[in-house]
């Protein structure tokens, strides 16, 4: 795991060759619990890593296509698995939370609902108002410039391109961390604000 922007936070990743872009996995490390955001396969290093750093309580699955490694870690730790409710019915493991539209998980971490994606209940994180952790819809295949999911992967378009403008919307967005591509560290809200005009 490596420090990203902030002190609390740490981001492990995994290269895709089919792709070529990198997959990412993020850590609030927090008072009362830590948080695992769509956790990938750690190495023996990164787990040693993560105890030091007080474990985790809580697991965030975006959407159904990023449970990743989240029911060993879960099962490893005892952490409380989260994921969207929208997608309860057909989501591959065992929850303890269904998350909504506006929901705050914890202190200082909301879920947005995003419409028109691959899976039906996609969530998008902002954290402390400032921090946007994003799943499948937003990503960065271009170092700082952020594009929406191919539309062959849509399940509707034009709600797709309705909740990045929504997201692109948000005040205080400085940094964008996309689960696929590169991370946006800084002028985020201006990198959605590109992405939004241009759809």
């Amino acid at each position: 795991m490596k420090q990203l922007h902030r002190p609390d936070l740490f981001g492990w990743s995994e290269f895709n060759e089919e792709r070529n872009i990198d997959f990412h996995s993020v850590l609030w490390v927090r008072e009362g619990g830590n948080v695992l955001i769509d956790p990938l396969p750690m190495s023996d290093h990164d787990h040693y890593h993560l105890q030091s750093l007080g474990g985790v309580n809580i697991i965030v699955i975006t959407n159904s296509d990023h449970v990743r490694d989240a029911e060993r870690i879960a099962n490893q730790t005892g952490a409380i698995v989260c994921a969207p409710a929208r997608e309860e019915a057909c989501f591959p493991l065992a929850c303890q939370r269904w998350l909504y539209d506006g929901e705050t998980i914890v202190q200082g971490l909301v879920a947005y609902q995003l419409e028109g994606s691959k899976t039906p209940g996609e969530l998008a994180l902002v954290l402390e108002g400032s921090t946007l952790i994003t799943g499948d819809l937003i990503r960065c295949h271009v170092g700082g410039e952020l594009c929406m999911l191919p539309a062959a992967k849509l399940t509707d378009r034009s709600k797709a391109i309705k909740s990045v403008k929504r997201i692109a919307d948000l005040t205080g967005i400085k940094t964008v961390l996309v689960g696929d591509g590169w991370p946006i560290f800084n002028h985020g809200a201006e990198a959605l604000h590109r992405l939004a005009r241009s759809l």
